[in-house]
């Protein structure tokens, strides 16, 4: 064998042995590099005789290219199993059961869903459902709505206010939906029928108070309406809204600036530990309030009050959301817990509808 032959033996069986890019990185430049075996054989050509030159010229050529094709050759089998075993550790199984997705996993918050089980109540008895902004002027949030200048409700420890104007007015949050009922009168004809679901703000905090929370309430306005309309109204709503056959209801004398007479309206229930059941037992438990629209506020919405009359009423999302699931504390609602909403919360397709009940 020839020294030729025996390089090229050494070097062939080195690259079949390397077993990663840096093994056979070696080899290469052990071989081609610079000072490597090849290049040192190729300089010794200018040292021969033509003659010899002639014929090791050639060999020593042919033997680097047959090395560059088997380092070549080697450095792709190399990559190809180290790709085998990376994709060995990183496949996948497609026969794993595919991820539940947002309409199995997904839930709705309890006082979106209340909000849809009041409207599809309300609409179902012809009401429209009315929105509004939710900052408002001091007009629209307390002087068309008859409360006095001197009034509690308008001091800062019960109303967000923003700061003064060019003019010397605030803006406010709303500290009710009522607004709305102000903003329709002045821009619709009555008969009026609507409902008001919406955010409102109070500085208030703790276990049954938060400083934003969600009221709904309605609006009448025509000719004829009167407070038996208004006992009927809220009679459906309650049995329909809690599920059960009767209820038994109990209006209480109150006062509220922008209805006269104005109640307060107690539902019969009974208590049994932290639970309150509706339809039943000898206990009562206050929902809201409501009356007759105040002949003040018609008249300061352009309506007179000798042509037209109306009822309202008022109550809190959150606490008939808390009273009918049973939800002990109102602050849980913001806290934006996942075990809360998972345990609490509805399915994505849990419409709320009258014909197979509200929660069914």
């Amino acid at each position: 064998m020839t020294d030729i032959e025996k390089i090229e033996a050494d070097l062939t069986a080195a690259i079949a042995a390397a077993g990663d890019d840096a093994a056979l990185e070696d080899v290469r430049v052990q071989a081609l590099g610079k000072k490597g075996q090849v290049n040192e054989l190729l300089k010794g050509l200018g040292a021969m005789s033509p003659q010899e030159r002639k014929s090791m010229g050639p060999a020593l050529n042919g033997l680097k290219a047959r090395l560059t094709d088997a380092i070549q050759s080697r450095r792709t089998e190399l990559r190809g199993e180290a790709l085998e075993a990376r994709l060995a550790t990183e496949k996948v199984d497609a026969t794993l059961p595919v991820r539940p997705g947002p309409l199995q996993d997904g839930r709705i918050h309890p006082v979106s869903q209340v909000v849809d089980e009041v409207a599809a109540i309300f609409s179902d008895m012809g009401f429209s459902i009315a929105e509004g902004p939710d900052i408002e002027n001091d007009e629209n949030n307390f002087t068309a709505l008859n409360i006095p200048a001197e009034h509690p409700a308008r001091q800062m420890h019960d109303t967000f206010y923003f700061g003064e104007q060019e003019d010397g007015s605030r803006k406010l949050l709303r500290t009710h939906t009522s607004p709305v009922q102000i903003r329709t009168m002045k821009t619709q004809e009555p008969p009026i029928r609507i409902v008001v679901p919406g955010r409102t703000y109070r500085c208030d905090s703790d276990q049954t108070h938060t400083p934003m929370f969600h009221q709904i309430e309605g609006l009448v306005i025509d000719k004829e309406s009167h407070m038996g309309h208004l006992r009927w109204i809220l009679e459906e709503f309650c049995k329909a809204f809690f599920e059960v056959e009767e209820v038994k209801m109990r209006f209480r004398p109150s006062y509220f600036p922008f209805t006269e007479p104005s109640l307060e309206v107690d539902i019969n229930c009974r208590r049994d530990g932290n639970e309150v059941r509706f339809g039943e037992g000898d206990d009562w438990l206050e929902i809201l309030g409501c009356g007759m629209v105040h002949s003040n506020v018609l008249t300061n919405c352009g309506l007179d009050p000798e042509v037209y009359q109306g009822f309202a009423w008022g109550m809190g999302i959150d606490r008939i959301a808390m009273l009918k699931y049973g939800m002990p504390d109102l602050r849980a609602f913001f806290d934006a817990d996942s075990r809360w909403i998972n345990h609490y919360g509805f399915k994505p397709l849990d419409i709320p509808g009258l014909v197979g009940g509200l929660s069914s």
